[in-house]
């Protein structure tokens, strides 16, 4: 889920290392056509604390590697963001760090009748996202590879958490699943 096309993987490949070296991980990556092509990277620090400054520094360093490697051939605009509040969730990980928060998960086929889906996630196992959904008894168990998009939404559980991880970092390690 962090990429979508053959292209949005060769990035990824050229940017991981990169942000890897600066404690970051890159969230997502997607290439959007247009007059000038853009280059959407989004990424996010260990400790979740994603600024602009961090954004400035990890741009600078992948405008250097691809500037040598030069995987797309026309000319883009290269923008570098942090996930922000109600951030995709694209790795194993999220899933995990985010539990006990609300997400909205789109599938690539259809379960029950539909594709999308929206409760409190539980977390991450063999493979599956757990998450609570609405009037159902039992955590549903859903294939990681089949969800095709996954975020958080935008709640007020979720902007305090949010607002409580900035004014003290050393909570917004998510291990007991109450802040961000």
């Amino acid at each position: 889920m962090r990429t979508r096309t053959a292209q949005d993987d060769a990035l990824y490949a050229l940017a991981a290392p990169v942000a890897e070296a600066l404690d970051m991980e890159i969230v997502r990556i997607r290439v959007k056509s247009g007059k000038r092509q853009t280059v959407q990277i989004m990424a996010d620090k260990s400790d979740g604390m994603m600024d602009v400054e961090d954004c400035a520094k990890l741009s600078r360093a992948l405008s250097d590697i691809l500037e040598e490697e030069d995987p797309i051939r026309d000319e883009y605009t290269l923008e570098v963001s942090s996930p922000g509040i109600d951030r995709p969730l694209t790795a194993p990980a999220h899933f995990e760090r985010w539990a006990g928060f609300k997400a909205k998960l789109e599938l690539d086929r259809l379960v029950e009748g539909r594709k999308k889906f929206t409760g409190q996630l539980v977390g991450f196992e063999d493979n599956s996202v757990l998450i609570d959904l609405p009037n159902e008894d039992e955590t549903a168990l859903i294939p990681f590879d089949w969800i095709s998009d996954a975020k958080l939404v935008l709640t007020d559980e979720l902007m305090k958490a949010d607002l409580a991880a900035r004014e003290d970092p050393a909570a917004s390690d998510n291990s007991s699943g109450d802040t961000p």
